[in-house]
């Protein structure tokens, strides 16, 4: 199985190409739509990786394809700009998943 990356800017995917890593480079809501939908259909895809922005801009075309798929998994990656997440992110996670106060 495959990785495939898409992306909204071209350094990102210039660095995963590097890495045996093909994808796409996407800017509207539709593009990513449709990039998104080709890449869940696509069974020799077992990993996609998005760019953060996609996450916080459409989590709804997101979430909707991680509900309906068991496969590919789908993960947010940071981009060449960093992350947009808080420096505790992983900490808070932890406390909303098991309810406890770390």
């Amino acid at each position: 199985m495959k990785m495939y990356l898409i992306s909204d800017n071209v350094d990102t995917l210039t660095g995963m190409r590097l890495a045996g890593v093909e994808g796409v480079v996407v800017h509207e809501r539709e593009e990513f739509r449709s990039a998104l939908e080709k890449a869940c259909t696509d069974k020799d895809i077992g990993i996609i990786l998005l760019t953060e922005k996609f996450g916080r801009d459409f989590p709804d075309l997101v979430n909707a394809e991680k509900l309906s798929h068991r496969l590919p998994l789908i993960i947010d990656i940071p981009d060449r700009h960093g992350t947009g997440r808080r420096p505790d992110f992983i900490t808070a996670y932890v406390n909303e998943a098991i309810g406890l106060k770390l």
